[in-house]
């Protein structure tokens, strides 16, 4: 038996180990980013940057009316939320912040676009609980923050 428990603290050793944590971490940082990354690509006309597509301003005016913001400004507001803060999401810097940024769209979606529950069960929490292990533990080893971390002095929890 004593065998059996040596073996298996010594993998729970690797496992919680820094660089297995900085992997999820980037596992996290690109599922995250993935999720609004692809919805970006859907709001904006094929071979643009930020010109939204012909049907945005419909589905604005519709599926996005609960808003509190006019269309003409959540559409842009939405179109650069979703480039920018995956990028930086990608490239793990600022990743607090993008993280942050993204949790905070996932519970304006949920309140005033999809204010029912088997959404928020489905889709928000899990946008959420990534976000919120992103806001806790940073980007990891594998992310630009490392750099500004070392840069200013700051140490990584």
């Amino acid at each position: 038996m004593n065998a059996i428990t040596s073996l298996y603290g010594r993998i729970v050793q690797l496992l919680s180990g820094p660089v297995v944590e900085s992997l999820g971490l980037l596992g996290i940082r690109i599922a995250l980013g993935g999720v609004f990354w692809r919805s970006y690509n859907t709001k904006v006309a094929e071979g643009t940057w930020f010109t939204p597509s012909e049907f945005l301003p419909y589905i604005f005016q519709d599926e996005y009316a609960g808003l509190p913001i006019p269309t003409d400004i959540a559409m842009p507001m939405t179109i650069y939320a979703e480039f920018f803060f995956p990028l930086l999401l990608f490239a793990g810097l600022f990743t607090r912040f993008g993280a942050a940024a993204l949790a905070v769209m996932a519970i304006v979606i949920q309140i005033f676009i999809y204010p029912t529950g088997a959404h928020f069960w489905g889709w928000a929490l899990g946008i959420i609980a990534m976000a919120a292990i992103l806001i806790s533990r940073g980007g990891g080893m594998f992310a630009l923050d490392r750099l500004g971390d070392r840069f200013f002095g700051a140490k990584a929890a």
